[in-house]
């Protein structure tokens, strides 16, 4: 019998690494892994979302998991989650809309990791603003998930020194 797939969330504010250390811990554990939507919609829209297209986006998040968790071997690596635009929401419109809060509660996963934002920030056209956001979004974070009661690495180092901690604590976890 073989284990199901883990769900592996890769949380953080902009610019701190986290599609890198989603493609290094897939190309480590030969897995797949879910890029994160909002950066195909910026790129294919050529502006940020408006706040009645977070839901979309969280949505649309999530089916691209369903679909990847065919091709997973073992864990599932999540580059952000329907969290993550609740509280970008929440930073940017002053709220996230009632279904998108709920979503945020329901879909949930077996183990979240935050990336520190130590690393040096860089821009990246319409998507990111600045380090001090960047700074305040990973604020938020520690304390959304705090309040939520959500357990989470927080990660620092090159992406290298990353996967190790990673690996090390999903050994930890016994998830197999």
């Amino acid at each position: 019998m073989t284990s199901p797939v883990r769900r592996i969330a890769l949380l953080g504010a902009e610019s701190t690494g986290k599609s890198t250390l989603a493609a290094a811990l897939a190309d480590h554990y030969q897995t797949v892994w879910v890029p994160e939507y909002l950066r195909e919609f910026v790129e294919v829209n050529k502006r940020t979302p408006q706040a009645h297209e977070q839901i979309l986006i969280a949505q649309t998040q999530i089916a691209r998991e369903d679909l990847a968790i065919e091709q997973a071997n073992r864990y599932l690596f999540c580059d952000t989650t329907p969290l993550m635009t609740a509280l970008y929401s929440e930073f940017y419109f002053g709220a996230a809309d009632a279904a998108l809060m709920e979503l945020a509660r329901e879909h949930r996963y077996d183990c979240t990791i935050v990336a520190e934002p130590s690393n040096p920030w860089v821009a990246d056209g319409l998507q990111r603003e600045s380090d001090s956001v960047r700074q305040e979004v990973h604020r938020r974070l520690l304390r959304q998930l705090d309040s939520e009661r959500i357990a989470y690495l927080l990660v620092a180092g090159d992406t290298e020194e990353r996967v190790k901690q990673v690996a090390a604590y999903l050994l930890r976890q016994d998830l197999f």
